[in-house]
């Protein structure tokens, strides 16, 4: 029973709970930042619900998408049917992409190298079928830089992955990009507002980063 309960938790209910939690206007804002300069074919991994598709640029031809929840894939289904830009179902693991080599002229994360139990890997996936020169666009939350929050951040983490799908609370996001050879370009680290209480779980990072070479 128990089993059948958290399976229930993390196919159904989590999706819905993280749709509603990262749409709001302050999340918005920072999404639309994040989309910005996208362009040509590109490959957004942690879909989720589509939050980022009006935001999409112009630009944009086609967008790939990895999305592991059928359920977040479903919730999904207006805000693709409303995009001017085609978007497919192209794979269900970050860690395992199915596509060529530099197919993609750039990558679109928000919200999803938390989770990814080898986000290593991953990022050597993203690097392997991004284009060179092509960017990531990211948007995450991880590690903060100061020492109170961050100690809350390594308190809560096993309950935090317990319950919200394995996300992490304090991978460091820029190191991790430039361990698999992403070399950051632009950075802004800011926490959302509202109360401090909320740091250890609202400190974003949002920039880009190119593949060089």
């Amino acid at each position: 029973m128990a089993i059948g309960v958290a399976r229930l938790w993390r196919e159904q209910a989590l999706p819905r709970l993280t749709d509603a939690s990262l749409r709001g206007h302050d999340v918005g804002r920072l999404r639309e930042e994040t989309c910005a300069g996208l362009h040509g074919r590109v490959l957004e991994i942690g879909f989720g619900s589509g939050l980022n598709v009006r935001f999409y640029p112009a630009e944009v031809t086609a967008v790939d998408a990895v999305e592991p929840a059928d359920v977040a894939w479903a919730l999904s289904e207006r805000r693709r049917a409303r995009s001017a830009v085609p978007v497919a179902r192209t794979g269900l693991d970050g860690q395992r992409l199915e596509a060529d080599d530099a197919s993609y002229d750039a990558v679109l994360t928000t919200f999803t190298l938390c989770t990814i139990p080898d986000v290593d890997g991953a990022l050597a996936e993203v690097r392997r079928v991004l284009r060179p020169g092509g960017r990531v666009h990211f948007l995450e939350h991880g590690l903060a830089p100061q020492a109170g929050v961050a100690r809350w951040q390594r308190r809560l983490e096993p309950v935090q992955r317990r319950v919200a799908g394995g996300c992490h609370l304090t991978r460091p996001v820029p190191d991790l990009l430039e361990g698999a050879g992403l070399a950051v370009e632009s950075l802004s680290e800011q926490p959302l507002p509202g109360p401090a209480v909320n740091r250890p779980w609202s400190w974003l990072f949002l920039g880009r980063a190119v593949r060089c070479g």
